[in-house]
């Protein structure tokens, strides 16, 4: 017997969710929206009615009014979105242990081996039914024998429906479909594709595997299998923990950046969270990268390699300033988002070659310093102990009490 593997897809979350909670809301125009205040003023998602009327996700809140007038807009309640989708996989654990999520409102299922449930699509409207009747909320469901084709059934009807792509029907519904409709297949991909002839899903299928490993490498010879539906990856345990490949920490600023000074106190207070959080995975990172966005949106990034892999917040925030001055400072222009990620991880247990470039003993006691500090912080508070640099006149009150903190700042 084959897999059956079904991807649950919860419809228009964010939105359904505010008109689950406010019943007043149903049947008009909802979007959820990020705070213009912030700087965060974009459609996050919207309701079928705001859809019919215009508003797209990734819309400014000012495109959004304009397209629907009567648009009520509302602010993301993350605690409750969280809350019901724990509910939703809470229903997935009836049928299956073998739940990997895809984002909050996503997961697949492999159900393969809960024939005493029914049978794939039976399951699938189980979950459809159980979702909507306990939380009020409606879920396409796609289902077929691989992760990326049962992706495909969800997206194919919208909301509340099950499709189902078995291996007799799948080159007539999925091939026909868009090579943009593909997992993973995103719009650089999309474009090279479309410069040498392949348009849709049955024309990847069909493609030279050497032109595309040509033009893509391995990543092209995986999208090929997917279009191909020889795709095996499994759908993980709902235990599995899945190591990070990447931290990373962004800002977007109440007021422009215009100076590196202003630059590198963000990239500081940025830096102190990475190497908390690298503490925390028990890991070291060899390699950081600096993107900024331009007070025009324009996207610019460019990264090192540290000279050996630390978890050192001072490492991480010189070496990420020095990415700055060797690649924007020349040409400054205002700054409004500014994020460090580090990658490369090497973990702890692992053994690590020292640097013949790096002072080992200052590096050894600056890791002591800062153990000391990762402790005081994790026992008293995020702000007990910070950078000198870091103190500014202006005072923000918080849990009660008021405490210095970098103005002009809004975490993402």
């Amino acid at each position: 017997m084959g897999r059956v593997i079904l991807h649950s897809d919860m419809n228009s979350f964010y939105a359904s969710v505010e008109i689950m909670l406010h019943p007043e809301l149903r049947g008009k125009a909802v979007a959820v929206c990020g705070s213009e205040k912030e700087r965060h003023g974009i459609v996050l998602a919207k309701s079928d009615a705001a859809k019919k009327a215009g508003v797209k996700t990734g819309m400014s809140n000012h495109e959004a009014l304009n397209a629907c007038p009567g648009l009520i807009l509302r602010a993301p309640d993350y605690k409750q979105y969280i809350k019901f989708s724990h509910a939703a996989r809470e229903i997935y654990g009836r049928f299956t242990d073998y739940i990997e999520p895809f984002g909050m409102d996503e997961c697949w299922l492999d159900v393969t081996d809960s024939r005493i449930c029914g049978t794939g699509p039976e399951i699938a409207e189980k979950i459809r039914t159980s979702i909507h009747e306990e939380l009020g909320l409606t879920v396409s469901v796609g289902v077929s024998w691989n992760k990326i084709f049962a992706k495909l059934g969800s997206d194919m009807k919208k909301p509340d429906a099950v499709t189902v792509i078995t291996k007799e029907n799948y080159k007539k519904k999925v091939w026909p479909l868009p090579v943009g409709d593909l997992l993973y297949a995103g719009p650089a991909t999309v474009k090279k594709l479309h410069n040498v002839g392949i348009n849709t899903i049955g024309e990847l299928a069909a493609a030279d595997e050497r032109l595309i490993k040509k033009m893509m490498g391995i990543n092209g010879l995986k999208l090929i299998s997917y279009a191909r539906g020889t795709d095996e990856s499994r759908v993980m345990h709902k235990s599995t923990v899945i190591p990070p490949k990447s931290i990373g920490h962004g800002v977007t600023c109440i007021a422009d950046l215009k100076s590196d000074d202003e630059i590198k106190r963000v990239i500081l207070e940025l830096s102190q969270e990475i190497g908390r959080r690298l503490r925390e995975e028990n890991c070291t990172a060899c390699t950081v990268h600096l993107s900024l966005r331009s007070h025009d949106l324009s996207f610019t990034g460019a990264g090192t390699h540290f000279l050996q892999p630390t978890r050192s917040p001072a490492v991480i925030a010189d070496t990420a300033f020095f990415v700055y001055l060797s690649n924007f400072s020349l040409n400054p222009v205002p700054v409004r988002q500014v994020t460090v990620t580090v990658t490369d991880f090497i973990c702890d247990d692992e053994f690590m070659q020292p640097s013949l470039f790096v002072d080992q003993d200052f590096s050894e006691k600056l890791d002591n310093a800062e153990t000391a500090l990762y402790e005081i912080r994790r026992r008293f508070g995020e702000f007990s102990v910070i950078p000198a640099s870091l103190l500014l006149e202006k005072k923000i009150p918080h849990d009660g009490r008021d405490l210095v903190k970098m103005p002009n700042i809004m975490y993402s």
